[in-house]
């Protein structure tokens, strides 16, 4: 895997990791100390990782939907990356889909302890994408699956897509904190895929959860992040 990550903002503070590292974990060690904007990134054979520490002013049961904002900008990155003609899509909660196939997802990592309606000192989001298939993979074994190699992506530096999800991400954010809730979830429902258990319903996002909120006559249901 080749290059490092493209200038960034002085907001975010990147940091490197081995292949073996798990970008998740790593960014919720450090979160206490570094704080805000540290951005642990890796780009092993397989997958490529990033995670984001953010610092929200919101209790962290609606905090959460940040999740969802990670996934979203994911898919606003790789579509800038992607051929035109390949869609990009997410699928509930955070997975996201390159031409039908899941490419990967979204993760979310949160102080232990931390009760729902408490604020949270730190929150970690991130996003894994599958490079390519392990090796000894045989085609047509998993066709819900793919990889950005198989996709039109083998050219595009794996640091070109950590920094574009990272810009694409604090711009979500910017824009959720300035025009609200409404701004961010209109980005997530014009990519969600419209799955079986979705059909004849009207589609929302509760702002108090992120949950997806589904209303068929009249009467609403909650499928929360947890739960797909």
């Amino acid at each position: 895997m080749r290059g490092g990550l493209p200038p960034l903002p002085s907001v975010f503070s990147p940091l490197p990791l081995g292949p073996e590292e798990d970008a998740r974990a790593r960014a919720m060690a450090l979160a206490p100390e570094r704080g805000g904007g540290l951005l642990p990134w890796l780009a092993a054979p397989d997958r490529i990782e990033a995670a984001l520490v953010l610092e929200p002013e919101e209790r962290l049961a609606a905090a959460r939907a940040g999740l969802l904002a990670a996934a979203s900008a994911a898919a606003a990155a790789l579509a800038v990356f992607g051929p035109p003609e390949i869609p990009v899509t997410l699928r509930w909660p955070a997975r996201i889909v390159l031409n039908g196939a899941v490419v990967g997802e979204a993760f979310l990592g949160a102080p232990p302890g931390t009760a729902e309606e408490g604020v949270p000192d730190w929150l970690v989001v991130g996003i894994r994408l599958f490079w390519r298939h392990p090796e000894g993979h045989e085609p047509g074994l998993d066709p819900g699956r793919t990889a950005l190699a198989e996709e039109g992506f083998l050219e595009v530096p794996p640091g070109e897509v950590v920094a574009a999800w990272a810009r694409h991400l604090m711009a979500g954010l910017a824009e959720w904190q300035s025009r609200g809730f409404r701004a961010m979830a209109d980005a997530v429902l014009e990519r969600l895929e419209t799955e079986p258990w979705m059909e004849g319903a009207r589609r929302g996002l509760d702002p108090a959860t992120g949950a997806l909120v589904l209303r068929r006559e009249g009467v609403d249901t909650h499928h929360p992040l947890e739960a797909g």
